[in-house]
């Protein structure tokens, strides 16, 4: 017996029988001499190629398609709550700059917003400069924007030492001991999130020695640090998606201000990033983007080179975006 879609089909075949001619009855009349074996397949459940019109295609997982430099890679969709992709997403490696956006969070939790912050000579001497002048004067949330998108060490610290100093135990003549106290609240709010393979050694994430490192954690535990300081103070990656930046301190120094993130600009609807490069680390990279219409993503990458960072963040934004696109199971 001939289901319902069969027998609609077989009803079009007629009219166009009509409508057509001959050529469309002898096909009315092989569709008649199939329609036992077109029964047999429906009724087991099946769907045969003349009801169906095409064949099923399975979907190919784009992820399978990368090559990645990266020792470790983690994707994380934000708004499904979900993983979608990991390579050694649980290996310990270190995270160079990277846990300034740490840094950022506990020192926005720790400061009132219009702190003011003044730059002091020890803030100078981290490695690395980034223009900060001594005596400087500059308030958290400029200051915050500057150390992030410029990766400096010397605001790093200095946000350290004076959020330190706020901070139980905290005092007004011991800097040392206030950066101490704030990096021990970083590694408090690590285990308050849940992040149980990081830690930190200091504020900025450099190499303590040519066999130690700042910080380290996982690829994973950056997705989830990401996603977590994202829904809670997205004001810290306000400044991250532009290539450059001009910042202007209290004191009226402009500081022109280039990303470390040099493919930031090529990147559409990227919402936050931070880069991360030691002689330990190699290259790490971590962003926030947006795939589609309020769909966030965050694409953590550790252990790759200085340059293959950028690509391989590259490739797994388009294999995420196809991923979602295609609704690949």
């Amino acid at each position: 017996m001939l289901t319902a879609k069969q027998t609609q089909l077989f009803l079009l075949v007629l009219i166009l029988g009509f409508l057509a001619g001959p050529r469309v009855i002898e096909a009315l009349q092989r569709f008649g001499s199939d329609a036992h074996t077109l029964a047999t397949v429906g009724t087991s459940g099946e769907k045969s190629d003349l009801a169906s019109g095409v064949e099923s295609v399975e979907k190919e997982n784009p992820y399978k398609k990368i090559s990645l430099s990266a020792k470790s890679a983690y994707v994380w969709d934000v708004s499904e709550h979900e993983k979608l992709f990991e390579l050694n997403g649980g290996l310990r490696l270190p995270l160079a700059s990277v846990t300034k956006i740490m840094t950022a969070h506990v020192a926005t939790e720790s400061l009132p917003i219009g702190t003011e912050i003044i730059i002091t000579p020890m803030d100078i001497l981290a490695d690395g400069d980034t223009g900060l002048a001594v005596g400087e004067q500059w308030t958290l949330e400029k200051l915050l924007q500057f150390t992030l998108v410029a990766s400096s060490n010397d605001g790093a610290s200095a946000l350290a030492r004076t959020a330190g100093a706020r901070l139980p135990g905290g005092t007004t003549t011991d800097p040392i001991l206030n950066k101490k106290l704030f990096v021990e609240q970083m590694n408090d709010r690590v285990r308050l999130i849940g992040l149980t393979g990081t830690f930190f050694r200091n504020e900025s994430g450099l190499d303590v020695s040519p066999s130690e490192s700042g910080a380290h954690g996982t690829a994973r535990d950056m997705a989830m640090l990401f996603d977590y300081v994202f829904r809670k103070h997205p004001g810290i990656f306000t400044g991250t998606p532009y290539a450059k930046l001009d910042i202007r301190s209290e004191s009226g120094i402009l500081h022109h201000v280039n990303n470390t993130n040099q493919d930031v600009s090529g990147i559409a609807g990227i919402i936050g990033s931070k880069t991360g490069y030691t002689d330990l680390a190699g290259g790490n990279l971590v962003i926030v983007v947006d795939i589609g219409v309020d769909h966030p993503i965050v694409i953590a990458v550790l252990g790759s080179t200085q340059e293959k960072r950028f690509s391989d963040v590259k490739q797994l934004i388009a294999a995420t975006t196809e991923f979602i696109i295609n609704d690949v199971p």
